[in-house]
């Protein structure tokens, strides 16, 4: 992963881990073991998707969408 790429990840990271605190109720804890086991946080950080450069919000819809069904 380059230092753009990873930049770009880290702040989309940043922010849906506010998003599952604000929205689920989340704790720090709880909020980052969702988001880093999850499907989608492996698709963010494949280079080879792009899903990187897309904005925290949409990031965060495949989540939920994700935590909705079990899977994307």
């Amino acid at each position: 992963m380059n230092k753009r790429m990873q930049y770009l990840v880290e702040g989309i990271t940043k922010d849906i881990i506010a998003y599952l605190m604000e929205d689920y109720g989340y704790d720090l804890p709880t909020a980052l073991k969702e988001f880093y086991n999850s499907e989608t946080f492996a698709k963010l950080s494949d280079e080879t998707t792009g899903l990187y450069i897309e904005s925290s919000a949409y990031v965060y819809e495949i989540l939920k969408e994700e935590i909705r069904f079990g899977k994307l």
